[in-house]
């Protein structure tokens, strides 16, 4: 029994499952034959740059991806790494930015099923929620739509399937306007006791679809995510997935249950390209062919055809290779959970994919053309910047106009710093995510030790719990923290040392609640790799990331790559957002006593600023406060310093283990004042600081010093009685790159900043500070609604 012969598709055809004239012939050649309309689906969708990474897989090779404590890398639905004490944590981040652009709720609600089955597929309870988001400015209604639909549908599923949200980001620019960006990270703590890997193996085993039914819903959604989009995008909402959060609460339960029998071979998650991808990659990852009978799908929809079926991306659906013999076995524990499951295949010696349908082949393709052996473009990179970079760099800050302690003129409007200090707490990107995280349920499963809002990253308790055994959460003295980052406006401006930064900023965030960090999964989130300044933006970000991930020992275990973000502007034209490298990273916490947040804890305590000083040159280039109160996105990002910052991140680290250090706080967007009174507001306790500048000052600007944006600076607070171990410690490692800068005061005299000689720049109460920065987000939902 063969394939039926197709005629020849027409390029308009061809052109609508996203395959170049070229890859056709490609195609023909390889099966030798024209494919017929199911075939071309499956090539279409296992072809697409989301599945096959055909332009970026080239520059993901430089990533370090080894390590100490890897346990699985990059190639298998999550990435693993070894915790210590029998612990292994799987942990991924995935991205849902087309679907959520055209409908935000469900977008993002099955961005979070996604990446949870990502983690329980490989054996691992999921555990916590992380999420990176990017939307347009908050003024704009569309924007605000799709704001409110992604919270919406991030809080629906995570809360419904019971796993807390913890902790994340939301950046808002007009570079997101027309394409937001919705990344999703999960962790989870390994229940089994073999990592299950996604390789079939056993000639003869059975193939068994589990889970949901299958409809028509995401039809077509990775070839989707692989195009810009447009106008007729909204036409292409059959591409967006419908999440059961209910259902896939019962699938992370049978499916625990079923690979702890030890019956299960090999396991995938049916994501993206759905019954296509599971397939094709389970059997080139094994080296071995599939049979699979779409007659013994359980179809939700009347009348489907293949290309329909291979196609679906209908949501909580898994792809099992069993033991021959024990298939009953596990039928049994998905029916008992209320779930469908059948024997719909077997694995073969031949090393093909073949596809049944009503009693014909439906499809027959080798495996590894659909999942391993796919088209890959070596491009050329730019071999200098292009002449948006190239004239970005020439600013310089004599250009704006000068400044005194007490303020600077902008447009003849006298502004104070503190008038300038509360535009940018209530600047959305730097303002209070609570009206986001309040939506959460960040604390259900009882492991959620630091709150949202409340540190640098979020900390989460290791519990372990075997079959029938309680454990107080008292005795549990593990954890993990994790944290997502990325300024893209610093890898806008310079991709390679933006996207050092990332790396740095992540690790940092780690450092300020304690944790070493261990790892990372990335999020590359880019516009057109087939525009040369798109492309350079992605090949030298990759750059920056691979540098900074061996300069600060956190190997890459896998992630996400998301091109093609890129919408068309009031012209017509194409417009892509700013590159956008996420970084998700996780840390290890040995002792969950010895951590802290962000807040300063007790009135009195010393204020030190670790790293660069105020008496250093700090540059305004790329920062929040350029783009925020001149308007003007420009400058060099701050180079990174990969020394200074171990040397700063290990001191804090230090100073939390020793008990010395009661809170840190990173500096990043706003600058060293925003960071301070992002600690003050944090615990509603007040700070005096004293800004002790150098003689040669005049060579100085003040609004350098106030917000000027640099890498490698923590904020952190120390009781009185122990300052004099820890400035010995000081002394001895870190030199001359650290200072005590002020207090900690009580709520009434909230934030002062004084000079040397006892002049206030900026003098502001705690309700001023709390209302700006609690109320921006809301007071614009509240104006436009």
């Amino acid at each position: 029994m063969t394939v039926s012969s197709q005629p020849p598709f027409s390029p308009q055809e061809i052109a609508s499952e996203g395959i170049k004239p070229e890859e056709y012939q490609d195609i023909v050649q390889r099966l030798g034959r024209h494919p017929n309309k199911a075939e071309l689906g499956m090539f279409g969708v296992m072809w697409s740059e989301h599945c096959c990474y055909k332009n970026s897989r080239p520059l993901l090779k430089q990533f370090p991806t080894t390590g100490k404590r890897i346990l699985v890398g990059p190639g298998e639905n999550a990435g693993v790494v070894d915790l210590g004490d029998g612990l292994q944590l799987a942990f991924k981040i995935e991205s849902h930015n087309h679907p959520s652009a055209v409908e935000p709720f469900q977008g993002a609600a099955t961005g979070v099923g996604g990446i949870l089955r990502d983690i329980f597929t490989m054996g691992a309870r999921p555990m916590a929620i992380l999420n990176s988001l990017r939307f347009g400015s908050l003024e704009d209604s569309r924007t605000q739509r799709l704001f409110q639909g992604v919270v919406a549908g991030i809080s629906h599923y995570g809360n419904c399937v019971g796993v807390p949200t913890v902790g994340g980001e939301v950046y808002f620019d007009p570079a997101y306007s027309g394409n937001p960006l919705v990344n999703v990270m999960a962790l989870g703590l390994m229940e089994t006791a073999e990592i299950v890997k996604s390789g079939a193996s056993g000639y003869g085993n059975p193939v068994l679809y589990v889970g949901s039914t299958t409809g028509r819903d995401g039809m077509g959604g990775a070839s989707f995510a692989s195009a810009e989009l447009s106008d007729e995008s909204m036409d292409d909402r059959p591409a967006v997935q419908v999440g059961d959060p209910f259902l896939e609460k019962s699938l992370i339960e049978a499916c625990l249950e079923a690979f702890k029998t030890g019956a299960v071979v090999a396991a995938q998650d049916m994501g993206a390209a759905g019954i296509t991808c599971s397939t094709s990659e389970m059997a080139a990852k094994g080296g071995v062919g599939v049979e699979f009978d779409l007659d013994k799908i359980p179809a939700r929809e009347f009348g489907m055809v293949p290309y329909e079926y291979l196609l679906s991306e209908s949501q909580e659906r898994m792809l099992f290779v069993a033991h021959k013999g024990r298939e009953q076995e596990l039928i049994d524990i998905f029916h008992r959970w209320g779930l469908q499951a059948v024997v719909a295949g077997t694995v073969i010696a031949e090393p093909i994919v073949r596809i049944f349908f009503q009693g014909e082949i439906a499809a027959e393709i080798p495996a590894t053309a659909l999942s391993e052996n796919t088209p890959l473009y070596e491009r050329e990179v730019l071999t200098e910047a292009p002449e948006y970079a190239l004239q970005a760099w020439e600013w310089t800050a004599d250009l704006l106009p000068s400044c005194t302690f007490q303020g600077i003129e902008i447009n003849g409007n006298w502004q104070s710093w503190n008038d300038v200090l509360f535009t940018l707490l209530d600047t959305p990107t730097i303002a209070s995510k609570r009206w986001v995280y309040r939506q959460y349920d960040h604390q259900v499963q009882n492991n959620t030790v630091l709150m949202p809002g409340g540190a640098d990253a979020a900390v989460i308790r290791l519990r372990p719990l075997e079959a029938g055994e309680t454990k107080d959460a008292a005795s549990v003295t593990k954890g993990v923290a994790a944290t997502v980052d990325c300024n893209p406006r610093y890898v806008y401006l310079d991709p390679y040392e933006g996207a050092k930064a990332v790396v740095a900023e992540a690790a940092r965030n780690l450092s300020c609640v304690g944790a070493e960090p261990l790892a990372v999964t990335d999020n590359l989130n880019f516009g057109s790799p087939e525009k040369p300044i798109g492309y350079w933006q992605l090949a030298e970000a990759c750059r920056g990331l691979s540098e900074g991930c061996r300069e600060l020992e956190t190997p890459v275990t896998g992630g996400n790559v998301s091109l093609y973000n890129e919408t068309l502007d009031s012209q017509g034209n194409p417009q892509p957002i700013y590159p956008t490298p996420v970084v998700g990273m996780v840390g290890l916490i040995n002792d969950l006593s010895k951590i802290c947040g962000q807040g300063w804890k007790n009135v009195g305590d010393a204020i030190y600023l670790l790293g660069v000083s105020v008496q250093s040159p700090v540059g305004l280039g790329a920062s929040e406060y350029l783009a925020t109160i001149h308007n003007t996105v420009a400058g060099k990002p701050p180079r990174v310093d990969f020394d200074l910052e171990r040397r700063v991140q290990k001191a804090c680290r230090q100073g939390i283990a020793q008990g010395w250090v009661s809170s840190a706080h990173d500096c990043a967007e706003g600058g060293l004042i925003v960071a301070i009174a992002e600690a003050c507001i944090s615990n509603n306790l007040g700070a005096e600081i004293t800004l002790d500048l150098p003689a040669n000052f005049s060579t100085f600007r003040w609004d350098e010093v106030l917000f000027g944006e640099t890498g490698a600076r923590i904020l952190v607070s120390v009781s009185p009685e122990k300052q004099p171990a820890w400035e010995d410690y000081l002394h001895q490692n870190l030199r001359q790159q650290w200072q005590k800068i002020g207090k900690v005061g009580n709520c009434d005299n909230g934030l002062r900043v004084l000079t040397a000689d006892n002049q206030a720049t900026i003098a502001v109460t705690m309700e001023e500070m709390s209302e700006k920065f609690f109320q921006a987000i809301e007071r614009r939902l509240i104006l436009e609604s």
